[in-house]
């Protein structure tokens, strides 16, 4: 009868992995030992299988570092997305924006809705495929970014912030026009959103419909000329429904009517 034993890896195998930046697949790799003796696997075969983990670890790696670097928060990934929320969308549009086709294609975008339904959720996991692709992505808040684009006006560096921003494959503006903007700011909207029409994908979150924007922008003219563009070459993803956020409150351990559950109860899809 076959040993079942979990294979040793000697210490000048450990050195030489070591070595060759090699060493994460130590912990992998007595599992394949064994999986390679109880299927008879040839050499050429057993290499395929470490070399592929090794690969996958780090697709998987650099996918985590480039999310930092994009700010996409690391909870909202695709996966993460809780179907059975009462919120309604067109699924249709959805399916077809996760292929991120409309990246390929220079398109846009528009999630919205009332606050709360997931429409930052979706945008970010929209970042999350991209990065996944290699496709260059940043994430960030509206008033955040105006904000630093003024700052960087005072040291010199703002063209180079707008080079930046201009050149990203996928960029992502949460809570947009939520408020008022001064000249400057409709400036650097007008500035992005001409630069990168037809050119590079932008996706926009807001609470507001694109009809309201004008309102919350200084100049009018540069305003009708950036929303113009903007929505001329997006699609728009409208969330309607309860509050995605409630499904993601924190519950006390053994909540009411759920005892000895610490740690896993689960708000009920009528949690309010």
């Amino acid at each position: 009868m076959a040993s079942t034993a979990t294979p040793s890896i000697s210490p000048e195998l450990r050195s030489l992995l070591r070595r060759l930046k090699l060493g994460r697949s130590l912990d992998t790799l007595p599992e394949r030992l064994a999986l390679a003796r109880q299927n008879s696997l040839g050499h050429a075969e057993f290499l395929e299988l470490v070399f592929a983990d090794e690969v996958e670890r780090r697709d998987r790696t650099s996918a985590g570092l480039r999310a930092r670097a994009a700010h996409l928060d690391p909870t909202m990934v695709l996966d993460a997305w809780d179907d059975t929320a009462a919120v309604t969308y067109d699924r249709a549009l959805w399916a077809e924006l996760t292929t991120l086709r409309f990246v390929e294609d220079a398109n846009n975008v528009l999630a919205l809705g009332p606050v709360g339904v997931g429409k930052t959720f979706m945008a970010t996991a929209l970042g999350h495929i991209g990065v996944r692709r290699r496709t260059s992505v940043h994430f960030e808040r509206a008033d955040q970014l105006l904000k630093r684009l003024k700052a960087s006006r005072l040291d010199a560096s703002h063209d180079a912030e707008m080079r930046k921003l201009i050149k990203v494959d996928l960029l992502i503006i949460d809570d947009f026009a939520l408020t008022a903007m001064d000249p400057a700011e409709t400036a650097d909207v007008y500035e992005l959103v001409v630069e990168r029409h037809r050119r590079a994908a932008t996706v926009i979150t807001s609470n507001r419909d694109p009809a309201e924007w004008l309102a919350v922008m200084a100049d009018a003219l540069l305003a009708q000329s950036a929303i113009d563009r903007l929505t001329s070459a997006a699609y728009e993803l409208v969330l309607e429904g309860e509050s995605y956020r409630r499904r993601q409150k924190p519950t006390p351990p053994g909540g009411p009517g759920r005892p000895g559950t610490a740690g896993h109860t689960k708000p009920e899809a009528n949690d309010s």
